[in-house]
């Protein structure tokens, strides 16, 4: 069937095939369409499957050799690729090039365009430069972290006496008036918890509630900016009636020794759960500088590096983009798209924001397989069961029950793969020269971008 067939490389790791079959073969596709046209034709005047070729072809010429153009494409390109090391990418689908016409008496060719797995070149990776910041764990992160822990052991109790404070949790009853003090329909709304001082409330009413007491009602005009965070009351001003239901006060325990035994049974002072405190936060940092160094290693690797994102695999990982966000915003992706409407921008021109992002991340990818293929970095069975058990005691789960769960979701070859990819990392590491940047606090390491 197929005579002939012809790789052209495009830009950003595209291809042009083409293909040819010998006219012998389209000769004999187009009378077997005939044939199985004619065993079912109703043609007046003719009897069931006795329908005469000639008068198929004037009154079914068209639709016969549409369906046999579409049966010779999809039987040649089946087993043209099967053929050729050039596979389209998996969310690459083949598409036709040009226009076709299929002629009987002739050969009959065709072209398809698809993007297939990039060819990289591999810059420099080995003895490289960096220069990394440091991160501080300073007394402040440590207070932190108590303070955090204090409120977490908090009692909350009802405060019987007296009126609202900042940090104190409040219920309340809400509503919109309008000129005429009349309640504005769809905006009354009862028992509403939030911690004053917090400002989780649509109108912002925090310092408005401080200092009344419980059962009292109040009204206060709120004038809101043109850029206010809820859009449907930026730039108006708006009259909020207020009742205050319960006042709630949390008590806080004492930073002390009691605090630290009622935290874990393993800490006997105070002492003991500042110092684990003080490791958990190196320890965070230490992975985070390690991280870093990874990420700049692997944008000078890509940067030395040349690389040709296709636009199929480009499209696939904005795609996953989107499906990430919409997830984080926890609604649905329809109302999404109408958030994004109501701004003037549509699903695409959004997910267009991301495609540096989006090329950034997959040159990385590239590059990580490329060296991995390279440098032939495998994992045992034993590394992986070494990892898994790593894993079990960092999360202080049982083993027998994290090997199951990891082999139950299909998770087996995925750890394998981190664990390589871990592998490499090390390599390229020890090889690496880090030079230390400047000093940054632990809160702002762990907050910004990797």
């Amino acid at each position: 069937m197929v005579t002939d067939k012809q790789i052209e490389r495009l830009e950003n790791a595209a291809v042009r095939l083409t293909v040819t079959i010998d006219k012998d073969s389209v000769k004999e596709k187009y009378d077997d369409v005939v044939k199985q046209y004619a065993k079912s034709a109703q043609v007046k005047g003719f009897r069931k499957g006795k329908v005469p070729v000639e008068i198929m072809e004037r009154k079914f010429g068209e639709s016969l050799k549409w369906e046999a153009t579409h049966q010779l494409l999809d039987e040649s390109l089946k087993q043209t690729l099967e053929e050729i090391e050039e596979k389209p990418l998996p969310y690459s689908q083949p598409e036709l090039d040009g226009e076709i016409e299929l002629n009987t008496d002739a050969d009959f060719s065709y072209s398809v365009k698809y993007d297939v797995y990039p060819k990289i070149e591999l810059g420099e990776y080995s003895g490289l430069e960096i220069e990394v910041d440091r991160i501080e764990v300073g007394d402040e992160d440590l207070e932190r972290e108590l303070k955090s822990i204090q409120e977490q052991n908090a009692v909350v109790q009802e405060k019987t006496s007296g009126a609202v404070e900042k940090d104190d949790i409040v219920t309340i009853d809400y509503w919109e008036l309008d000129e005429n003090d009349e309640v504005v329909p769809n905006t009354e709304r009862e028992d509403f918890v939030f911690t004053v001082g917090s400002g989780y409330n649509l109108y912002k009413i925090d310092d408005d509630v401080v200092g009344m007491e419980r059962g009292a009602e109040t009204v206060t005009t709120k004038e809101f900016p043109s850029d206010y965070e809820h859009s449907e009351l930026a730039g108006q001003t708006k009259r909020i009636g207020v009742r205050l239901k319960t006042i709630k006060q949390r008590e806080m325990p004492e930073i002390d020794d009691e605090l630290a035994q009622d935290v874990s049974e393993k800490y006997e002072s105070l002492e003991d759960l500042k110092q684990d405190i003080r490791r958990r936060l190196e320890s965070a940092a230490e992975n985070r500088m390690r991280d870093e160094k990874v990420q700049q290693l692997l944008d000078r690797i890509v940067a030395n590096s040349e690389i040709e994102v296709p636009e199929s695999m480009l499209s696939a990982e904005l795609d996953q983009f989107w499906q990430d966000f919409v997830q984080k915003l926890q609604t649905a992706p329809e109302q999404v798209e109408q958030m994004l409407a109501a701004q003037g921008m549509t699903k695409d021109d959004f997910k267009q924001r991301w495609r540096d992002d989006a090329v950034k991340r997959l040159s990385r990818r590239l590059v990580v397989q490329k060296m991995l293929e390279r440098e032939a970095i495998e994992v045992s069975d034993e590394e992986l069961d070494a990892d898994i058990k790593a894993r079990a005691e960092a999360s202080a789960m049982d083993i027998g029950e994290t090997r199951e769960y990891i082999k139950k979701n299909n998770m087996t070859e995925y750890l394998r793969h981190e664990v390589r990819e871990r592998k490499l990392y090390d390599q390229l590491l020890e090889t690496t020269t880090v030079k230390p940047g400047k000093q940054v606090k632990f809160l702002d390491a762990m907050q910004r971008n990797a």
